[in-house]
């Protein structure tokens, strides 16, 4: 079986009301380039949030044209408004501005996937994909994640240094991902970094293929075994009747959501731990400050403070903006997390305050069921890190600690780290 390739734009773009290079009828446009969202965020949503409003035209690197939307309220309406706001991305009546290579491409390109699907078929579609995640004991996957953070744990433990997120963070939620589709230990290992070059968008059509073979092989071995209970059997005896694309896709689907937005989650907690004092003091044995540390990022550290997006159906005014059917808009979830209007005292922290947009909004946000799953995995993934290694510590400046450059994923990129050697 074959799937579109996520590398190439959509066969049937919509150019009904393509507007002109360089957005000349938005003469506020503002230019962002990638390195723009690798400084202080912050302060270029306070800039423009000021200069222009909630609602703001930029044009991203390759002069492609987006409204960008900062405010709360606005994220609200948006997220909450499927038949005006729309999900499938042929919608977009700028494709013939994106280039092939775009880095962006493996997460707006459309796919068939459940992210992708609108009205009763998104309805249909995520049901299943609910029901699946639902499957998971709560017990069992907190045993599962702690199996997994010990043996990553063990290779690193003996020599006294490690890369928290290249040995530890980016490892996790994929082999704990595999397990929960049903994969065996030895399978999950194999298929790590076929996975990573998926999501990272560094493999190619080769890559994809690779990852389509396998899900269809994981498919095969659900509908062998029914009687096991796993996000893979869910799906496949699922009472929507899913086609074998629909699965295949949704298992894909499930592994760009699910890798490097939980990768970063993680990573980002224990960069605030080891780098700011009110956790610091608590490091080894304090198990409410992981918590506390896991909202605190959701909230000014999220794992995705971007996501492109949604599409115009129709022509609407959004703040006070004519948006036109087949623009595109970047919901900026970071953006409205530090929105002064509903959050006037950002700077006294979040605590206790789960009203946060990183898990996006709405039919199309995250599910309540995997956003519980993330924060499983992340707290589990901490709790163990501090259980075997309690005097870890960083061996770089905070300062230091680089953040990835990428629009709509934000994460360290190390977190260089010293220790007690120690055996099991």
């Amino acid at each position: 079986m074959t799937t579109p390739d996520p590398t190439l734009p959509p066969e049937d773009p919509d150019t009904s009301a393509a507007p002109l290079p360089g957005w000349p009828e938005q003469p506020d446009a503002v230019l962002l380039h990638a390195e723009d969202f690798s400084r202080s965020q912050e302060d270029l949503y306070r800039r423009l949030r000021r200069d222009h409003g909630p609602v703001v035209p930029v044009l991203l690197d390759g002069q492609i044209p987006v409204w960008m939307v900062l405010g709360y309220r606005e994220l609200v309406r948006v997220t909450t408004d499927p038949n005006v706001f729309a999900r499938d991305s042929r919608r977009w009546h700028s494709w013939h501005l994106v280039p092939p290579d775009w880095e962006l491409m493996t997460f707006v390109g459309y796919r068939p996937t459940m992210l992708f699907t609108e009205g009763a078929e998104h309805e249909r579609r995520a049901e299943a994909i609910i029901d699946s995640m639902e499957i998971v004991d709560a017990f069992e996957l907190r045993a599962l994640c702690e199996r997994v953070a010990d043996g990553l744990i063990d290779t690193f433990a003996g020599r006294g240094h490690a890369d928290l997120i290249a040995d530890y963070a980016c490892q996790i939620p994929l082999r704990v991902l595999n397990r929960m589709y049903g994969m065996n230990e030895a399978e999950s290992a194999e298929l790590q970094q076929v996975t990573v070059d998926l999501v990272s968008g560094k493999g190619g059509p080769e890559a994809h293929q690779n990852m389509v073979d396998r899900m269809v092989a994981l498919m095969e071995h659900a509908r062998a075994t029914p009687d096991r209970k796993n996000i893979s059997t869910v799906l496949v005896n699922h009472p929507a009747g899913l086609t074998d694309e629909e699965i295949i896709n949704d298992l894909l689907g499930n592994v760009y959501a699910a890798h490097q937005p939980t990768t970063d989650l993680i990573g980002n907690a224990l960069r605030l731990m080891l780098t700011d004092e009110r956790f610091a003091v608590t490091m080894s044995g304090g198990r409410r400050s992981v918590g506390q540390a896991i909202n605190e990022v959701l909230w000014e550290a999220t794992p995705v403070p971007n996501w492109v997006g949604r599409w115009a159906a129709e022509d609407t005014m959004l703040a006070g903006r004519h948006i036109r059917k087949g623009d595109c808009l970047m919901l900026g979830l970071a953006a409205a997390n530090a929105d002064p209007d509903v959050r006037p005292d950002f700077r006294s922290g979040a605590a206790g305050n789960q009203a946060h947009m990183a898990f996006s909004h709405g039919t199309h946000g995250c599910p309540p069921v995997a956003r519980e799953l993330a924060e499983a995995i992340a707290m589990a993934a901490i709790e163990v890190l501090i259980d075997r290694l309690p005097d870890v510590s960083l061996t770089a400046a905070p300062e230091d600690l680089e953040w990835r450059s990428k629009l709509m994923m934000r994460g360290v990129s190390a977190i260089p780290v010293q220790f007690t050697p120690t055996s099991r």
